[in-house]
């Protein structure tokens, strides 16, 4: 039986080991150092863009806008000039309906109420009427339209709800 002694092993070749385990340690540490300084600059760009993007948000809604704003100015303009009276409601109401059709256009719709059962997620009740008319707790009249966007309510309608007479 023979027995197993460990080999000895050259100091030379442990220190090779060594210095090439301390390279492969430092190019480690390296690579590390560098995807985070990547990642800390990913962050710092993301961060600006959200930042851009939120400070800019407005934009396409302002762009759709200023048509609507040259269009009220050329009405009182033409007010000024001309006093005709029905062709400046007439320009009025393009314009309002203009103003409307942005609105659409951005997701922003009118928040139907009159005649509706009063709903307090849409309507802020600002007063009660007795009504033969309509049933007890429908909205007899608005006084300020509610708009919504999407599933949000951007402002709610102020109405007048009906009670039994």
């Amino acid at each position: 039986m023979s027995e197993n002694k460990p080999e000895k092993t050259d100091p030379a070749d442990i220190d090779g080991q060594l210095a090439g385990l301390l390279a492969e340690l430092q190019e480690a540490n390296d690579r590390t150092l560098r995807i985070q300084a990547e990642l800390e600059n990913y962050r710092k760009r993301a961060a600006r863009e959200l930042q851009d993007e939120r400070r800019y948000a407005a934009m396409p809604l302002l762009r759709d806008l200023l048509p609507v704003w040259d269009n009220i100015n050329r009405a009182i303009e033409s007010a000024e000039q001309n006093h005709d009276v029905g062709a400046l409601l007439e320009g009025v109401k393009m314009v309002a309906e203009q103003f409307e059709n942005v609105l659409g256009q951005h997701d922003c719709t009118r928040i139907e109420s009159l005649h509706k059962p009063f709903d307090p997620n849409l309507h802020e009740a600002i007063s009660q009427q007795p009504s033969k008319k309509c049933p007890p707790g429908t909205v007899v009249l608005e006084t300020q339209t509610g708009f919504q966007i999407h599933d949000r309510v951007v402002r709610p309608s102020q109405v007048i709800v009906s009670t039994e007479s």
